[in-house]
């Protein structure tokens, strides 16, 4: 009988461990599940998450407080005397050269001329003014949700900055406004190591103009962004003749043509944005000062990485020999779809239209 008791005293043991160890595993499963819950709603620790989550909370803050300032520069001092929070009234270059905080707010709606001067803004300036660190970069957008017209609904406002897709890590913020029968939702992405947008396109070429005009470059910024000309390059070859300029300075607006002219003072400008000057520097002729080859040649828009020596080729066209491409005068080099690197894409235009390139669908 002892050894019947003692087995039994074994087997309800053994009944209680088993009942112990389900029960533990059951509470270690429950454990589990909650800080997984608890992780997705805190998010990571990573602090390089936790920063662009920060950055993006605080750029939209910034952006939609107040009307934003601008402050000059001159000689590399920050002139407080003339600061402004008109920065949209700027001219285009001098807001690249100062200190600027671009905000959208006036009498707690949002600002539509602001809005607008944001295509004189380049990206990096925009990001800088909102105090987002190194190897940052932005994608902004201001999207009408709902309206009393219906026609407006999805219409959007601005679209501009660098693409996620390029980015190692980003993070979104939003406010939405509610005004003038309209709900205006405005998204500021914040990027880490993303690929600055190199999209200008090469759409208009002058290389043989009549009545002594100036030899032109129609440009096409499609970016709603400005975008600064440092680290652009344009070249020309025309059998072993080479010639290079790069630029040092100057800002292409956004969504808009810009036109580098031979000769500023007498270009036929259309509805371009912004005129350049490139005589001044040799790199377009006017009259009969011939710089670019009116039989056959190739021009080149590049453009160089910071971290790069060697520029990437954007944009190119070549003329002459058996390109098809035989230009007379008065005749220009006009593209004709969005195709780049490819021949066809260009015709020769009889009716030259300076500042006048529409985008194709």
């Amino acid at each position: 009988m002892e050894g019947v008791q003692s087995f039994k005293d074994d087997e309800q043991g053994l009944t209680a461990v088993i009942e112990f160890l389900s029960a533990f595993t059951l509470f270690l499963m429950i454990l589990t599940a909650f800080l997984s819950l608890a992780q997705l709603q805190m998010g990571s620790n990573d602090p390089s998450l936790d920063r662009l989550d920060r950055s993006a909370i605080l750029g939209i803050d910034r952006l939609t407080a107040s009307e934003g300032w601008f402050v000059p520069v001159v000689n590399g001092v920050s002139d407080y005397a003339n600061a402004t929070s008109d920065w949209h009234l700027v001219p285009m270059d001098d807001l690249d050269n100062g200190r600027l905080q671009a905000g959208l707010i006036l009498g707690n709606k949002l600002d539509i001329q602001r809005i607008s001067a944001l295509s004189n803004i380049t990206e990096e300036a925009f990001a800088a003014g909102l105090g987002l660190g190194e190897k940052m970069s932005v994608h902004l957008t201001i999207r009408v949700e709902q309206s009393d017209v219906e026609s407006r609904i999805g219409r959007l406002i601005f679209d501009g900055g660098t693409l996620r897709t390029t980015a190692t890590a980003s993070s979104t913020a939003f406010r939405t406004f509610y005004q003038d029968g309209e709900q205006i939702r405005v998204i500021l992405e914040v990027h880490a190591n993303a690929q600055v947008s190199t999209k200008m396109t090469l759409t208009e070429v002058m290389t043989r103009p009549s009545s002594s005009g100036p030899e032109w470059i129609e440009i096409y910024n499609p970016n709603q962004f400005a975008v600064s000309l440092r680290g652009w390059s344009l070249n020309h070859t025309s059998g072993i003749s080479s010639t290079n300029y790069l630029f040092q300075g100057g800002v292409v607006p956004g969504n808009a043509t810009t036109l580098f002219s031979g000769d500023p003072s007498t270009q036929v400008v259309g509805n371009a944005t912004a005129v350049i000057d490139l005589g001044s520097v040799g790199f377009l002729g006017v009259g009969q000062v011939n710089a670019i080859s009116d039989g056959s040649g190739t021009l080149r828009l590049r453009y160089t990485q910071l971290d790069e020596s060697t520029p990437g080729e954007i944009d190119a066209v070549t003329w002459g020999g058996n390109t098809g491409l035989i230009v007379n005068l008065g005749q220009s080099i006009e593209r004709q779809d969005s195709s780049r690197f490819s021949q066809s894409s260009w015709a020769i235009q009889e009716n030259p239209t300076p500042g006048e390139y529409v985008q194709s669908e």
